[in-house]
Formats: structure tokens, sequence, C-alpha cells
């Protein structure tokens, strides 16, 4: 099975100085994704927790929602002309049961580890796919979900302190699931930010734990509309990253409820949508 990190030769210069060693890297592999023995995608991943990350992305193209829905998943032997198992392909097998969609208006075969989706079409389709609406009351038994801009403020630093392998590579994205009260409930790396996503969620939905719908989800780098997609469909309520989001992730908020946090960086935050759920203590300016 592929190594989350690799060894490579490098020459590195300093003031003038030009020395070589050995430089660590994050680790990139394609991974294709069956869905009951028909290829569906291939995303490039840092290998380590395919499985979860095959399910997550099932959750988000509306396939799967819940344990049950999930039979198993396999690596699949002999993916090699020679018979050999790369552990760069896995088979989802889901419960006789399950409805399989049409994919071929919601994604690309292929996904780079940056690509997100664009247009009209995406936001129908996640539309028309979600399971849950974003919706943080329970039913009526728990009050909505409130966070204070303090506590968004502290949870960038605690998703950096649990980066592991970014701390040996500087090479990988992170995202993490918190709850509403700030409590780290589960971190993925990896060098496309979709698919820390989907590792998280899968994770959660092979644990019966969705709709995650009392939890934050920050992620590092920017917010796309691939990210609030994945948001939406694993039914969190707020998605917050430390970059810029897109227009398109921001129309999605809107549409959804989903509360979209950008720029998050010390005390300092921008709110795009679903401002209800942020304690805000001053009356905002116009401007």
């Amino acid at each position: 099975m592929g190594r989350v990190t690799e060894r490579r030769k490098v020459i590195r210069i300093r003031d003038g100085a030009v020395s070589t060693r050995p430089d660590t890297l994050v680790a990139e592999e394609p991974l294709e994704i069956r869905l009951n023995g028909k290829p569906l995608a291939i995303t490039m991943r840092t290998p380590g927790d395919d499985f979860a990350l095959a399910a997550g992305f099932l959750v988000s193209e509306g396939v799967l929602a819940e344990r049950k829905d999930l039979q198993n998943i396999v690596y699949c032997a002999g993916a090699t002309a020679d018979g050999s198992n790369t552990y760069n392909v896995v088979d989802v097998r889901t419960d006789p049961g399950v409805a399989l969609p049409d994919f071929t208006l919601e994604r690309n075969v292929y996904t780079t580890s940056s690509c997100g989706l664009c247009g009209k079409a995406s936001l129908d389709a996640v539309r028309t796919t979600a399971r849950w609406p974003i919706d943080d009351t329970h039913g009526g038994e728990a009050p909505p979900v409130r966070v204070d801009p303090e506590l968004l403020a502290d949870l960038p630093d605690r998703l950096r302190a649990a980066q592991r392998v970014f701390d040996r590579t500087g090479g990988l994205h992170a995202a993490a699931l918190f709850s509403e009260d700030g409590e780290l409930l589960d971190i993925r790396e990896d060098v496309g930010r979709h698919n820390a996503v989907d590792k998280l969620v899968g994770r959660a939905l092979k644990n019966g734990a969705l709709p995650l719908s009392r939890t934050i989800l920050l992620v590092s780098g920017r917010a796309s509309f691939e990210l609030a997609q994945k948001a939406v469909m694993a039914g969190i309520p707020v998605l917050a990253a430390v970059s810029a989001p897109s227009s398109l992730a921001v129309d999605l908020a809107l549409e959804s409820g989903l509360t979209l946090v950008g720029f998050l960086r010390g005390s300092s935050m921008n709110v795009y949508a679903g401002e209800d759920r942020i304690t805000l203590r001053a009356a905002a300016t116009q401007g």
C-alpha cells in the first residue's frame, strides 16, 4: 500500500551555498473508485483512509446517506496487467436497494486534487440530491447551533497543531470536524482538500454519525463550491476556511442555509452566508 510520504533528493541553495540532501514529500497517487464493479471516478490523493475517501465521495454524490446503504468496500486485486494489487483501485458495493443516479451531469470522470464543479447545473444537482436540509435543531429538540467568533478564531491553530504530516512535508491540506463547542472530533490530511473532507465524511458514515448537523467543518486553503457541496450533503451547518470562498460556494451557501466563513485568520474573518449562526455582538456596518 502506498505511503503517506516519500523521500526525494533535492539540491538546496541557502545564501549562495549549494548542498544535496533528501527531502520528505507528500505522496500523491491516483485512486480509481468503482461503484458495484463499474468505474466511476479517479482522484489524485494521498494514500490512506481510501475506503473512507470513497464512501465520503459517494455521500457528496448523493449515493450513500446511511451506514446501511454501504455493503462493503474492497481493494481490487489484479488491478494491473501482471495481476498485482496496486491498492489504487477500490470497489464500493452498495445495498441492493440503493438507487444509482446518472453521474454524467454532476462530475467529470477525472478530478484533480484542486478542482471543483461550476455552473447552475451543479447548484441544481446539489438541490436535487441533498438528503438532509441544513437543519441544526434536531426537529426542535435542541436550540439552533450558535458559534462565537472567538471560538472560530481558535480553530485554525488547533487544526494546524494536529497536522502531523504537514509538519514533515509542508504539502498537505487538512480538514477538521469540530463540535459546536469547539471539541476536535476528527481531522484528516490529503494532497487535495476535497479528499480530506471526503475522508471525514466517509468515516462519519461508517460510524453511523450522518447527518453531521451540529458540527463545524474547517478547511485549510480556500472554500470552493465542491467543499460547500460536501458540507451540505453531509448536513454540516457551518463551513469555515482560512482563505477565500468562490462565488459559487457563496451562492450554494445562501441557497442551502449553510453558514460560510472565509479568511479565518486570527480574530478576523468574513461571514458570507448564514450569519444567524454567528453570535455577533456589535451592530453590522454598511460598506
